[in-house]
């Protein structure tokens, strides 16, 4: 998210936040696709992370993208933390440990979401080149130690990382050395989201298992193939996880508010100034939990936006669906994650098909997918088969979604064309993390530092 919300308009209860979400829903002409990337700055010369400051840190490779873009600068405490588009709606923001963040803008197809990618990437390398930074695509940082990793001077940051230890063992590693592809999807009415929800939620995991792609630590192995999945098990588990009551009858917007508003909060911002909230939550907030607190304790709508963009489930509701379930990962998987989801849930009857799939799988068994995918990704066991057998029928509902959309570039292909890195993947059995670690016992020698040479942008 670059940038913190500001909207004064008072909070009049449950229903009114609700509606905040009912008001994403759109006809399915004007469903848009946004995708989101964060990747990793290094040193070229030594591998190391970059800092904030200096001659080659986050803060001179945003100044270099402001003046190549014209882009709007984004700043906390006077110091640039992002930039916003102020045509397109795309932005650019920094994660605490300065994984770089591009959030694209709302787009019609997939081709132009591939375009977008591949231009940012091309523009980050020509103003990062020259200063001697790099970027990588993975899950967790290969080799760093969570002590090496800098943080940002965003305010929130610090708020969230006095926070995380007290929740749970992993939350900072998340912060600091995880990165991730998301993509945003729409929805047409109370009910389509529901079940796009639900078939999110269900099939997340084996989208983990897809595009699992972190299975270093500190340089050696660490037993999983997306680490990063593995941390968000031990995050948050008040803001985490897979969202059970989402599968219950009547699930809908009210049903996700009184989830959230039970969430703790991490802060209220007042004008620059971010006030610590950590102790209450939006609930408390509502009925008065801050009053002789902070300036203007009465909640609002800029509040409870700010406090959705804190609660962090596998699939996330705010005016449009958040899939966050895949690891960082090369061009070809930026592309390609948005593309399994377009293509599972922008056609009605693959949507359809999908929800036929998953819908008898009970919570335990969903559950028991999310924690087993993490070490096993796509041999992960399921029923009677595999996680594998699953994601077979996922792609191949995916690839008939985008063949249905019929959206053809310049050269006449359609949308399934950005689907060939995951189809590889479920045809050869072989995760990223699976490739990776047969080239570590291989041909690198046990040198995980040849991640950063073989997978750079």
């Amino acid at each position: 998210m670059a940038r913190d919300t500001v909207d004064s308009t008072p909070i009049e209860g449950i229903q009114a936040l609700a509606a905040t979400l009912e008001a994403g829903c759109k006809p399915a002409d004007r469903f848009r696709i946004g995708t989101e990337h964060e990747k990793f700055g290094f040193n070229l010369s030594d591998l190391s992370p970059i800092p904030y400051e200096g001659k080659n840190g986050v803060k001179a490779v945003l100044e270099g993208m402001e003046a190549l873009l014209g882009w709007e600068r984004i700043s906390d405490n006077g110091l640039i933390i992002g930039l916003a588009d102020p045509v397109g709606g795309g932005a650019i923001s920094i994660e605490p440990g300065g994984q770089f963040e591009l959030s694209g803008a709302p787009l019609d197809n997939l081709h132009q979401t591939c375009r977008e990618t591949n231009s940012h990437l091309a523009q980050v390398r020509e103003v990062a080149e020259p200063l001697g930074v790099g970027f990588l695509g993975l899950g967790m940082t290969p080799t760093w130690k969570r002590e090496d990793v800098p943080m940002m001077p965003k305010s929130r940051y610090q708020i969230m990382t006095r926070y995380m230890p007290k929740v749970g063992s992993l939350g900072l590693d998340m912060m600091y050395r995880t990165s991730t592809i998301q993509v945003n999807l729409d929805f047409a009415s109370e009910a389509d989201m529901a079940r796009k929800m639900r078939v999110g939620l269900a099939l997340q995991p084996v989208a983990t298992a897809i595009f699992a792609n972190s299975p270093f630590t500190e340089g050696k192995p660490n037993g999983f193939k997306s680490f990063r999945a593995e941390i968000w098990r031990d995050t948050d588990n008040n803001r985490t996880g897979m969202l059970p009551f989402a599968f219950d009858e009547g699930f809908g917007f009210e049903a996700y508010v009184e989830w959230a508003v039970d969430v703790p909060m991490y802060f209220v911002k007042r004008g620059d100034t971010y006030f610590d909230a950590t102790d209450v939550t939006f609930r408390q907030f509502m009925n008065g939990a801050l009053q002789g607190r902070i300036p203007d304790p009465n909640p609002t709508l800029g509040d409870w936006d700010n406090h959705l963009s804190t609660v962090f489930p596998d699939v996330r509701l705010k005016r449009y669906i958040e899939m966050r379930g895949a690891d960082g990962g090369p061009w070809r998987r930026i592309c390609a994650l948005p593309a399994l989801w377009v293509g599972l849930l922008y056609d009605e009857g693959v949507l359809d098909q999908a929800w036929q799939l998953v819908k008898d799988w009970t919570p335990e068994e969903r559950e028991s997918l999310r924690n087993g995918v993490p070490r096993h990704a796509l041999h992960t066991p399921f029923r009677s088969g595999t996680v594998r057998d699953v994601a077979r029928e996922m792609v191949a509902l995916a690839a008939e979604g985008l063949k249905r959309r019929a959206r053809l570039n310049d050269a006449g292909e359609d949308e399934r064309t950005h689907l060939a890195a995951v189809e590889e993947t479920v045809a050869t059995g072989m995760s990223p993390a699976d490739q990776m670690l047969e080239r570590y016992h291989g041909a690198w020698g046990g040198d995980v530092t040849q991640v950063f040479r073989e997978f750079a942008y």
